[in-house]
């Protein structure tokens, strides 16, 4: 059972979705289904949808479209280290969005695959 009346955030690491989804599944990840069956009919906050700017093909295509189904999107540009590493970090941002909004929430939905996030899902209940 839902209440509707509940206000939900729904907070989402495209790159960890999108990465994840294409190495384990070879498939793509349907982001507006997840924004539909995270929401529920239930009265949505705010959507944020935390991608990089990698230089990739369609990668600005792609990042309208998120919007176009209802994500606010926020971007940073991927670091490459010396040696070819590759770093695309948002956990601190995510982290500190969702606190700062928790106040405003009744339900706060991440979607990531990282175990990173598990101290922040303990903290926010």
């Amino acid at each position: 059972m839902v209440n509707k009346e509940q206000r939900v955030g729904v907070f989402v690491d495209v790159q960890n979705m999108y990465y994840s989804a294409r190495a384990l599944h070879n498939s793509k990840v349907n982001f507006k289904n997840i924004l539909k069956d995270a929401v529920m009919g239930r009265k949505l906050v705010r959507a944020i949808a935390y991608a990089i700017k990698a230089k990739e093909k369609d990668e600005a295509l792609f990042h309208k479209a998120l919007s176009a189904i209802g994500f606010e999107v926020k971007l940073k540009d991927l670091l490459i280290f010396y040696g070819g590493n590759k770093k695309a970090d948002w956990d601190i941002g995510i982290a500190m969005d969702m606190i700062e909004l928790a106040p405003k929430l009744d339900v706060a939905i991440l979607v990531s695959g990282d175990g990173d996030f598990i101290p922040l899902a303990e903290h926010l209940k």
